[in-house]
């Protein structure tokens, strides 16, 4: 898939009013009722609504999370996965407290956690490489940490329309929490790599590494070759949220998550109103 390709229908204009709509949603915690226009023809157009309301969004970004596309919902760019940004203020390190994510399913959203692997980089990727093999990333040093994505958007049907929505609206994503760094992972057998997640004390899901898949090299890959052909190569320090690892749990406000990644630590976060 390149960026010069693909529909050019909305118009750009109608491009911009969609960014327009879920940012300004965003900003003021509210929810949409409906997809804010004609949803993009593919994922090229969806990622021409995420760039600009990334430049109408007044913050940096400092990572990205990766998304899984199932079989029967890609298109003919032959994705199998997607990317959304993180942003500085909505970043958080874990304290070992309680940490408190903001959602928008108070005022009629969509709002889940799920369970991360993420990856820092150390190095940046070479700007004209745009093609990446899950060998070739692992060789590009990147640190792993455990993490928390807070997935959410004020339109609660996101996942329901399907990934050139996801992708429309920052790859709904509204923030991140950072664990603790899981030493040597390339050492490790992947499988050892275990998580679970918990909501209010009920265990909601299970899994780990093994649970993306091709695992957290073919998600890395992904995230280093999209980057690269959106014009957007990968710096060092950026982050990458590989997808997750235990699936995609709803949570509302008020309620708590303990997500347990075996031998690595633990991450707590309770559910707050965004905005």
């Amino acid at each position: 898939m390149s960026n010069k390709q693909g529909s050019q229908h909305p118009s750009d204009s109608g491009l911009d009013e969609i960014a327009r709509s879920f940012v300004e949603a965003r900003r003021q915690g509210r929810s949409l009722p409906d997809f804010p226009g004609s949803i993009p023809d593919d994922l090229v157009t969806a990622y021409r609504v995420q760039d600009l309301a990334i430049a109408q969004w007044d913050d940096e970004v400092v990572g990205w999370k990766v998304g899984y596309i199932a079989v029967e919902r890609r298109d003919g760019s032959g994705d199998e996965r997607l990317l959304g940004p993180i942003f500085k203020r909505n970043l958080w390190n874990a304290t070992g407290g309680i940490v408190d994510i903001p959602v928008f399913s108070a005022a009629g959203g969509f709002a889940a956690v799920e369970a991360e692997y993420v990856l820092q980089l150390e190095a940046d990727a070479p700007t004209d490489k745009l093609d990446w093999t899950p060998e070739e990333a692992e060789a590009l040093p990147a640190r792993l940490f455990i993490g928390v994505e807070v997935a959410s958007s004020p339109l609660a049907t996101i996942n329901v329309l399907g990934p050139r929505v996801v992708v429309s609206d920052f790859g709904n994503n509204n923030g991140l929490v950072l664990g603790a760094e899981i030493t040597d992972w390339t050492k490790r057998d992947e499988p050892n790599l275990r998580a679970q997640t918990e909501i209010d004390g009920v265990v909601v899901g299970t899994g780990g590494a093994t649970h993306l898949p091709g695992g957290l090299r073919a998600a890395y890959a992904f995230a280093l070759s999209r980057s690269a052909r959106r014009g957007r190569p990968l710096k060092k320090g950026e982050l990458i949220a590989t997808g997750n690892a235990t699936g995609i749990h709803d949570i509302s406000v008020g309620q708590q998550a303990l997500i347990r990644f075996a031998g690595c630590g633990d991450i707590s976060c309770r559910a707050v109103p965004a905005g």
